[in-house]
């Protein structure tokens, strides 16, 4: 019983000085030559007003071989969004300058190397039908995800 009481104290401590929330906020995800991420969903709390997503790519292409990014957009905007980025060129990241359909977006990364964001969750809904993807030419098949916001 007391050590039930400990760690119920020790969790509310946790809630209450911002820790436990701060952990649901920060998100990692990691990229390889084989065209997949790791995770083929990710999930934060709606009590988060930023999000920071960590992409690593754990392969050892060059970014113009088989660069990766991370994209988040309302799942039906994904496909035209990559097709719209093809013609936008690596320079762009793959994705058409100043498309108001992307909600977030890393730059493009080869094999060792990582890249961090931080962006705002204001105006998306808990429950809202969210997807990531990378947005390199051919990789929206197989490199996508959703993004769920509980």
């Amino acid at each position: 019983m007391k050590t039930m009481l400990r760690t119920t104290a020790m969790m509310l401590a946790l809630v209450m000085s911002g820790s436990l929330l701060a952990q649901d906020c920060e998100l990692t995800i990691d990229s390889n030559d084989q065209m997949k991420y790791d995770k083929d969903e990710l999930t934060v709390s709606s009590e988060c007003s930023e999000v920071t997503l960590t992409l690593t790519h754990s392969g050892r292409m060059s970014v113009e071989q088989m660069g990766h990014n991370w994209v988040l957009a309302e799942s039906g905007d994904v496909q035209a969004i990559a097709r719209d980025g093809i013609s936008a060129g690596l320079e762009n990241e793959y994705l058409k300058p100043g498309d108001e359909r992307v909600i977030a977006a890393t730059e493009q990364i080869g094999g060792g190397e990582s890249t961090t964001i931080t962006f705002s969750l204001e105006g998306l809904e808990p429950g809202g039908s969210y997807e990531f993807f990378c947005s390199f030419p051919g990789h929206v098949a197989m490199m996508r995800g959703d993004f769920i916001i509980e």
